[in-house]
């Protein structure tokens, strides 16, 4: 049985390592889980979660400083998809009906609206480049998220046993171009996300993300289309899309 990866690296300190010893970048051993995960996730017609996340975010001074958000996610495959966010990050609602993107900011009373594909995967794959919204968790949201998630990797690694919020977790490290990220997966068959770290290599300050996962639901009733679909308010004013963003109530 391998060793977590804490206890390798102890045993390279102290103990030194020989060449023909030294682990592979990818560890399979770091893959099954994802698979587990992926398979789970794919396989679910339709599904929802709540999330805690801690943004790095810059500031007009140059420094980053620190933000606390909340979020409610719900899908249904192939062309669902809802998000409400709040907290210290600027608060705005998701909306994805399978033909547009809408985002509204409640507090300032603004939205914006854009066709989009007809399915989640292909809405996701232009979302950023189309709206300015990144959502870390994204590849979770896709049919195959493992594919998303491995495509070129450059190391996998078993950090070791841990658990959030007292759920028994394995606690896996993988890195690709400009990204660091790592992921604590249930240590059972679902293998669900609880927690998600990244960390942004190709930006100055290597700034971070922490996102903290619970309420998974594989089998949501409540999720009829309308609750996809965006209504416009009353009296609420359309602007472009990164502007909704900045307009966003904090």
């Amino acid at each position: 049985m391998k060793r977590p990866l804490l206890l390798s690296l102890v045993s390279l300190c102290v103990f030194g390592i020989s060449r023909a010893e030294k682990p592979s970048p990818i560890d399979p051993a770091a893959l099954a889980p994802l698979k587990q995960m992926s398979a789970t996730l794919g396989a679910a017609k339709a599904f929802a979660y709540k999330s805690k996340s801690i943004l790095e975010v810059p500031a007009e001074t140059g420094q980053f400083v620190t933000l606390f958000s909340t979020g409610d996610v719900a899908l249904v495959r192939p062309d669902k998809l809802r998000a409400r966010l709040g907290g210290d990050a600027p608060s705005f609602d998701f909306y994805y009906d399978g033909s547009t993107v809408s985002a509204f900011a409640p507090g300032t009373n603004v939205y914006s609206t854009t066709k989009a594909p007809a399915t989640i995967d292909a809405m996701l794959s232009g979302l950023q480049e189309e709206t300015g919204i990144r959502f870390a968790s994204a590849p979770l949201l896709f049919n195959d998220p493992y594919s998303i998630l491995t495509r070129d990797l450059i190391s996998a690694v078993v950090v070791g046993p841990s658990a959030v919020d007292g759920a028994a977790c394995v606690h896996l490290a993988f890195r690709s171009e400009g990204v660091n990220w790592e992921i604590w997966l249930e240590s059972n068959a679902r293998a669900l996300p609880r927690r998600l770290a990244v960390t942004f290599t190709d930006r100055p300050n290597f700034p971070r993300t922490l996102v903290d996962f619970s309420g998974w639901n594989l089998h949501p009733w409540f999720l009829g289309k309308g609750a996809f679909v965006f209504e416009k308010p009353a009296g609420s004013k359309e602007i472009p899309f990164v502007s909704v963003l900045h307009s966003a109530d904090r």
